[in-house]
């Protein structure tokens, strides 16, 4: 009788460690358990201007998320902290997210830590959606499990060289790039410069702006006497308004292009009457288009008080990392695992996001979403959308 009630003990105990290392977290009735993603937000370090709305986005995602109903049975939850763009922050956080928390993915942030953890992550099998669009992420070989919701910055930046060369008059265009001495910074640098001179363009100039940067008069001096006909600029907020507040100081005419990051409602406030005729890349929708899939994001805020008037693009962008994952672990077979989550990903196909971003499409032999971006003018202290999606 004792031998019976101890095989019936190590039973119950098996199964338990079992039920416990098959991912999420147990529980009763129709309810499977938890799913925990994890978070790196960038609220308080060098590209927190952008990095605080777009973690508002995927936390207010989750959120409404939590209204909506079981997700293949299971609760969803987002664990999130604040790494402050610093890598080895990020390291911990996601050591952290792994071990003790025990997620099942990753919406991660900047370039330098998303580069930086990949070879982890795909040894850990933890799907990983970043607010990087490093197009070194394309290469599925070497980040397997990473996954590109919008244009590459290198696709961006063709995209923009691409309309300079067919809507530029009077002779070739000429070029310069302005960027930040950071992964994200210089990640599109040398494709641009490859690019351009496969279109015919030159690029006649290059200068590092600092992302804090208060002052950008000597950089803006030295491309003044290469007298480009563009600038391109990959940069946050910040060091964008910098720069266009120096270049008007300097009556430098200069036509400025800036991709997704340095576009954006943040800029307009800091940036000023500068900022007027600034072309930006638009990767994600402004809060004011009339578009389908900002109803859902207009429901929600109102049912919390807010209103969709509050909110700026990047906010839009976060809610769409996390609506993409979500879709992915929507069509998991089994959604507690990265695995699993991984082959749902890879099964969406042309996700239509109701016009908040481009389509997005994944496949087990590429995870670049897409590589379809908007320009945008800003007019009259509003950014006006002058294209439709296009590419290079």
């Amino acid at each position: 009788m004792r031998k019976n009630r101890f095989l019936v003990f190590v039973m119950v105990l098996v199964l338990s460690i079992i039920a416990g290392c098959s991912g999420g977290e147990e529980a009763s009735g129709d309810e499977k358990g938890t799913i925990k993603i994890g978070g790196l937000f960038d609220l308080t370090g060098g590209t927190g201007d952008v990095g605080t709305p777009y973690a508002e986005g995927e936390k207010a995602y989750f959120e409404f998320l939590s209204t909506q109903g079981l997700v293949n049975g299971y609760k969803l939850e987002l664990i999130g902290e604040d790494y402050a763009y610093k890598i080895p922050e990020a390291q911990k956080l996601y050591q952290k997210y792994k071990s003790k928390d025990k997620v099942s993915a990753i919406l991660g942030w900047g370039t330098g830590d998303t580069e930086a953890l990949r070879q982890l992550v795909a040894a850990d099998k933890l799907p990983f959606i970043s607010a990087s669009y490093s197009e070194n992420l394309k290469n599925i070989d070497e980040s397997p499990y990473n996954f590109l919701t919008a244009a590459s910055y290198s696709d961006q930046a063709r995209s923009a060289l691409k309309w300079i060369k067919d809507n530029h008059s009077g002779g070739d265009p000429t070029v310069a790039l302005l960027y930040n001495d950071t992964a994200f910074g210089k990640s599109p640098i040398q494709d641009a410069k490859d690019f351009a001179k496969e279109i015919g363009i030159e690029v006649v100039d290059e200068q590092v702006v600092d992302l804090s940067a208060l002052d950008a008069t000597s950089q803006l001096l030295n491309m003044e006497k290469k007298n480009p006909d563009y600038a391109i600029i990959q940069q946050t907020w910040g060091a964008t308004a910098t720069i266009l507040k120096d270049a008007k100081k300097l009556g430098i005419d200069t036509q400025f292009i800036g991709l997704n990051w340095a576009t954006g409602e943040g800029l307009l406030p800091i940036a000023g009457d500068a900022a007027e005729g600034f072309i930006g890349v638009v990767t994600h929708a402004f809060p004011y288009e009339d578009l389908p899939g900002m109803a859902e994001i207009k429901d929600y805020l109102e049912s919390k008080g807010e209103k969709l008037e509050d909110k700026d693009q990047k906010f839009v962008q976060g809610w769409v990392a996390a609506k993409i994952m979500v879709e992915g672990i929507k069509l998991a077979d089994d959604p507690t695992t990265g695995e699993g989550i991984r082959k749902g990903l890879e099964k969406l196909k042309n996700l239509d996001l109701g016009g908040l971003a481009a389509p997005v499409t994944f496949t087990a032999d590429n995870h670049a979403g897409t590589n379809q971006i908007r320009l945008a003018e800003v007019k009259n202290g509003k950014f006006e959308i002058f294209t439709d999606y296009i590419g290079y």
